[in-house]
């Protein structure tokens, strides 16, 4: 966000390359990181501190020494595993065996919705997207659970058919009617249709869901209102 300028060596010009406008500044993406007491011991700040700290202050032997002090350390480290035959498992990245490459097992490469998402943010490690409306995993969830209870439902109605078929005397009971059900088609099931059919309520984890995106919802469409208030 300053200014960058070209020098060239040959005449000693000096050539303006970028000057960001007070709009382009304020548009730049704010940068949150995690406050250092709180980072574990292999977070990249923590783990490298004298190594910058002898960075910012010139003092480039000391910079040296603290690196070779880290790296001799993570040899070891490994040197240790391979004798012993430990496997080392990585907490968010997996090798990619096309390209032998490390990748970062959380990544969403998908296009920035600007209606629908509203941050993207990291939690123990993982990048998260925080959306407006239902997202596509919490839909998925739901009907995980939509599923599960049908499933139990039918087990349910088979169980008692099997019961009552083995409870009738004799083949002359021509009128004796079941005591449960099976919906004959469960293809398209709404929310209304599943407590028509007695089945239990979605599971907490959709339900704090639900509700903490109608009040992110909520409080999107206050800030709108404030936002055309103050344009007009």
């Amino acid at each position: 966000d300053g200014e960058v300028h070209i020098n060239e060596l040959k005449n000693g010009n000096t050539e303006m390359f970028w000057n960001p406008t007070s709009e382009v500044r304020r548009q730049r993406l704010k940068r949150h990181i995690v406050l250092f007491e709180e980072q574990t011991d292999f977070e990249s700040e923590r783990l490298w501190q004298h190594v910058t700290s002898a960075i910012n202050k010139g003092d480039q032997h000391k910079a040296t020494q603290e690196k070779f002090v880290l790296e001799e350390e993570q040899r070891n480290a490994a040197r240790e595993r391979r004798e012993s035959g430990t496997e080392w498992k990585p907490l968010l990245f997996q090798l990619d065996a096309g390209t032998n490459e490390w990748c970062y097992k959380y990544e969403d490469l998908r296009p920035w919705d600007p209606l629908n998402d509203i941050a993207q943010f990291e939690k123990d490690g993982i990048l998260q997207t925080m959306e407006r409306h239902l997202s596509t995993r919490m839909s998925n969830h739901k009907a995980t659970c939509i599923n599960n209870q049908i499933t139990r439902h039918k087990r349910s109605a088979k169980d008692c058919r099997r019961r009552k078929t083995s409870d009738q005397p004799s083949n002359h009971s021509q009128n004796t009617e079941s005591s449960c059900s099976t919906p004959e088609s469960v293809q398209e099931l709404s929310d209304d249709d599943g407590k028509y059919l007695g089945f239990e309520s979605l599971c907490t984890q959709c339900g704090k869901e639900m509700n903490h995106l109608k009040e992110i919802h909520s409080a999107v469409l206050s800030l709108q209102k404030a936002q055309q208030d103050i344009h007009r």
